[in-house]
């Protein structure tokens, strides 16, 4: 597979993807106004595969917040439109949708979790994300369209959303640096399995590679899970942070997370399917996560330009105005 065409390049998984297929591939990120997937009608979609004629496609967009009618429109409806317009117009390219690890739900402390394993979903968001997985292996079984799914557990890396506990962490620790003060955060006793966003992309640049999967779900996951409150601890010291971290109010989407205690990624078939393995450990990807939420430093000004009283003085680099 060389052509590949890439929904969603300007997010957080997105933007990894595309600079790791684009050291190896080519790839062709419509920007959201060219192809707004929850928008575009399905004659439109066709029109737009048939141009591009990709090898592959690969499904990064999403959303993270919003109903459950939100949700069903950007998971459920975007992948039964894109089987649809990818059978008519490009037949014999695959199908790779990333995927989420809330398609499992509650499973028992301890556990690791083989895609194997009967997904029961808790929420909404977890649920249309499985319902999209169906509708592809569906599709795949069918001999429609080559597909695969992705089930990314939790990415870490820079450009996180801003909603994410490690990234608000990140800006509390910043805060507190400044005014010397605590972080207060609400940290609920759960334990995730957290990947570094690179290796996600590794992932989906495996999938490419393998001529022919046996399977159509796979786990991407770090195959280690790990307290909420030690994974805010570890950040803090990534951060050099030696003040206090205590109980503070949770956020809004705070009861979703606490209602699935347990996350543990089996990731024996990634490995033996599409010799994937992760490659970067959990301190690696704190520090990444860290020196991304770092404000860039004011520049001093050309000292020919002088700087009005009580005014701080920085350089505006000529390329940045538009």
């Amino acid at each position: 597979m060389n052509r590949v065409l890439l929904l969603g390049a300007s997010g957080f998984l997105g933007r990894h993807i595309q600079a790791a297929l684009a050291r190896h591939l080519t790839v062709r990120s419509p920007t959201r106004r060219e192809c707004d997937l929850v928008g575009i009608d399905l004659p439109e979609l066709t029109s737009l595969l048939a141009r591009e004629r990709p090898d592959a496609v690969v499904v990064a967009a999403g959303r993270i917040v919003g109903s459950g009618y939100d949700f069903v429109r950007a998971h459920v409806a975007t992948t039964a439109k894109l089987i649809e317009a990818m059978a008519v117009a490009v037949p014999d390219a695959r199908l790779v949708r990333l995927g989420s690890a809330a398609e499992y739900g509650i499973v028992p402390h301890g556990v690791v979790i083989g895609e194997e394993l009967p997904a029961v979903p808790v929420g909404e968001y977890g649920l249309s994300h499985l319902a999209a997985t169906r509708l592809a292996e569906l599709a795949g079984a069918a001999g429609r369209v080559d597909t695969t799914v992705l089930r990314v557990f939790n990415p870490v890396g820079p450009g996180m959303p801003p909603g994410n506990l490690l990234r608000r962490v990140a800006a509390l620790i910043r805060a507190a640096e400044t005014d010397g003060g605590d972080v207060a955060v609400g940290l609920h006793d759960t334990f995730r399995d957290y990947v570094d966003v690179r290796d996600v992309a590794a992932a989906v640049l495996a999938v490419l590679r393998c001529d022919r999967l046996t399977e159509r779900v796979f786990n991407v996951g770090s195959g280690r899970a790990v307290a909420t409150r030690d994974i805010v601890r570890s950040l803090a010291e990534v951060a050099g942070f030696t003040g206090r971290i205590r109980d503070g109010e949770f956020a809004p989407d705070a009861a979703r997370s606490s209602a699935v205690p347990w996350l543990c990624a089996g990731i024996e078939r990634s490995r033996e399917v599409l010799g994937w393995t992760p490659r970067h450990e959990l301190t690696e990807s704190l520090t990444t996560l860290w020196r991304a939420s770092d404000p860039p430093a004011p520049q001093p000004a050309d000292p020919a330009e002088p700087v009005p009283p009580g005014c701080a003085a920085i350089r505006v680099p000529a390329a940045s105005i538009r």
